[in-house]
């Protein structure tokens, strides 16, 4: 059974590589789910208000992808490895590698590099580690050793660089899953182009996160919701466009 489409037009039956395939070529989507009151994790992790639907739009997005750009924080507590080859997607993949690189920002390196999201990736999509300048002299040279590095920015991680570098390298389609502060920080920045997000059906409440972390913005970013899905246990999924 497909999804229901609610924007633009309706209609049944839609699948989802054709729900959210990509409208254009270099393209930075955002990709999250959040509860109905805006929590975007149960329990410390937002794979807990995932259903089956959202977890195959999580690996479709990253079959779609040329690399996944991730916050070390993220990729800590979400338990991060290589990703996945999954066969439901493996034709989206025709011509590229297996699977995506993973490009994970981090400022202080503090990274285990004897985890398999180092010694488990493939060859032909390595794990590639972002910082800054500042960032441990040691730590670089230890990354390096595991990982593809770009050093972007002096002080702090410049991340209209950041997607320069990736663009260089042949990664028009950025995914990037966050987490929060990540995600700000390319919002500030103006280098998100689309925002996927799914909304569970369900209230937490207590004090877990949003999808954004951080102060107000001077003035709030508007975005267009180009289109609109949902399945029979009322989650939505969206698709939007920033302004």
């Amino acid at each position: 059974m497909g999804l229901t489409q609610l924007l633009p037009v309706p209609q049944t039956g839609v699948t989802l590589d054709e729900a959210f395939a990509f409208s254009a070529e270099e393209t930075v989507r955002a990709v999250f789910i959040a509860a109905v009151d805006g929590a975007a994790s149960l329990l410390g992790r937002a794979g807990g208000l995932a259903n089956s639907w959202d977890r195959q739009l999580f690996s479709l997005n990253r079959a779609l992808a040329d690399v996944i750009l991730v916050g070390a924080g993220t990729a800590r507590t979400e338990g991060y490895g290589p990703a996945e080859d999954d066969p439901q997607w493996r034709h989206l993949r025709q011509g590229r590698s297996a699977t995506a690189s993973l490009a994970v920002v981090s400022h202080g390196l503090g990274f285990d590099f004897d985890s398999p999201l180092f010694t488990e990736a493939p060859e032909d999509a390595r794990t590639i580690i972002v910082t800054s300048a500042q960032a441990p002299k040691r730590a670089r040279e230890q990354a390096a050793e595991v990982a593809e590095v770009i050093v972007a920015g002096e002080l702090t991680v410049d991340l209209p660089a950041v997607i320069r570098a990736l663009r260089e390298r042949g990664h028009s389609r950025i995914v990037c899953e966050g987490g929060p502060r990540l995600f700000t920080d390319l919002l500030r920045a103006d280098q998100v182009d689309e925002v996927c997000l799914t909304r569970s059906p369900t209230l937490v409440a207590g004090y877990e996160t949003g999808i954004l972390s951080g102060a107000e913005f001077a003035t709030p970013l508007d975005l267009d919701l180009e289109r609109a899905y949902a399945t029979d246990d009322s989650y939505l999924y969206l698709l939007y466009r920033r302004v």
